[in-house]
């Protein structure tokens, strides 16, 4: 009985020194079996190369050219969303963000139904219990009324005495790390050698100090219309363009640069969710442009022209005007549209991306400053700062691009900086998402995946 349990433990050891063995013959190889990856390219977004160009050049406006001071910079590969978000497409997070509160307060009376408490598979068990999107809403039943009273408007604010939801109650709860405070506290303790949290000395604090919640209320502000102008009867706009079906197709505007921020992390994890349920590699983060990146796209490799059809006029040789602004003397329908156009409306530029100048103005992920262009780095150049709630107004301007319908030409050049503060909204602005590009795609050329114009 020793003799074969001597035998079984030397077997044994054999097995374990081969498999080790076989591992690379005892040279460095990296870590195998890993599954390979390519990333498909994001629904209704289009590839950006990397390139390097001059941003700021072609400023015409010489007491603004502080403003534009040229510099040459370098850009990653990125995807773009090819139009701004639309109604339709922001109509959905709004939905989400309904149907999430929806289920909640259905699941604290009908829990069998509305939440999911372990998971049959796995046997895990979740605490506290994740909301269940497999069950349809019955908005209409007895109890599901009951429990939802407190989403609808009191009946003293209804209209008509009709059920409507408070718009006001549609609150978004997310988190984001703040890589930047990470980074710079490392530095504050007095050793920059330490670099990331996991080579910090212990004591310190954790890394969930950097994790940043954030509420906020989704719903647009469909009032922008009327509070951007006065003296104007803009009701029509008030009164149906969010929700209204005719305007599915339109740029989303009454957003604030919270709001498109939760939108690109919902959007984000949104599409985490389903890779996750399948198993599948997760995608890296939806975000706003840079202000650099946005630029780089506009200029469609045309890296010397003033606008993104890459011509010096805003009309084609047809005597057609090529975006939706004021031209002329304020003829605003010389161009085909009054205020806001269906998205994709006129050409795109050569990536591929429609409305990169007029239709509405678009949010980037920068601070503006004048200067920024002085102190940023030349490769993937960014400057943000989160401004606090007590900060003076002067440190919560964000940087807006591209000119929208209300705007003359000037702000339709891919160079022309503007901002808006981040926490207003304004009936003509919106904006565009993107993503970091990883890697070459399955079947990609790589000479396609690394031009530099």
């Amino acid at each position: 009985m020793i003799a074969m349990k001597k035998l079984f433990l030397y077997l044994l050891a054999i097995v374990l020194l081969g498999s080790c063995g076989s591992s690379g013959n005892g040279e460095l190889v990296g870590v195998q079996k890993r599954p390979k990856f390519y990333q498909p390219e994001p629904y209704g977004m289009v590839y950006i190369p990397m390139g390097s160009y001059t941003m700021g050049v072609g400023a015409q406006d010489i007491p603004y050219g502080q403003l534009q001071e040229p510099k040459t910079v370098s850009v990653s590969a990125f995807y773009m969303d090819e139009t701004e978000i639309t109604n339709n497409e922001y109509r959905q997070f709004v939905h989400w963000v309904r149907d999430s509160i929806a289920r909640r307060l259905l699941g604290e009376m009908m829990p069998e139904d509305y939440l999911i408490e372990e998971n049959e598979e796995t046997g895990e068990i979740y605490d506290p219990p994740i909301l269940n999107w497999e069950e349809d809403i019955r908005w209409t039943g007895e109890e599901e009324r009951t429990a939802l009273e407190e989403l609808f408007l009191p009946e003293h604010e209804r209209y008509f005495r009709k059920k409507q939801i408070d718009t006001r109650k549609l609150m978004y709860e997310y988190f984001w790390v703040d890589l930047q405070a990470a980074a710079s506290k490392n530095y504050e303790e007095g050793d920059p050698s330490l670099g990331s949290f996991a080579n910090r000395p212990q004591g310190m604090e954790d890394r969930t100090q950097y994790v940043r919640k954030d509420v906020i209320n989704v719903y647009p502000d469909t009032l922008s219309w009327i509070h951007d102008y006065s003296y104007s009867f803009n009701e029509p706009l008030t009164e149906r363009y969010f929700w209204h079906p005719a305007y599915d197709n339109y740029p989303v505007v009454g957003v604030n640069w919270k709001q498109a921020r939760a939108f690109c992390i919902w959007r984000t994890e949104l599409l985490n969710s389903y890779l996750g349920s399948r198993e599948e590699a997760i995608v890296n983060e939806f975000r706003l442009p840079t202000e650099a990146e946005w630029e780089w796209a506009a200029r469609g490799g045309n890296t010397m022209s003033p606008y993104p059809w890459g011509g010096p006029y805003t009309r084609n040789s047809q005597g057609c005007f090529l975006a939706n602004f004021k031209p002329l003397r304020g003829n605003y329908v010389a161009d085909g549209g009054l205020t806001t156009v269906i998205v994709g409306h006129y050409p795109p530029n050569d990536f591929g991306l429609y409305d990169m100048s007029g239709n509405v103005a678009e949010w980037t992920v920068d601070a503006f400053d004048e200067s920024n262009q002085s102190f940023t780095w030349d490769m993937n150049p960014s400057y943000t700062y989160e401004a606090k709630e007590d900060d003076p107004p002067a440190m919560k301007r964000k940087v807006i691009r591209g000119g929208s319908w209300k705007d003359i030409g000037y702000y339709l050049r891919v160079n022309t900086r503007g901002y808006e503060y981040q926490d207003t909204a304004k009936s003509y602005i919106g904006f565009r998402c993107v993503q970091n590009y990883l890697g070459r795609q399955k079947g990609d050329n790589p000479s396609k995946a690394s031009n530099v114009y």
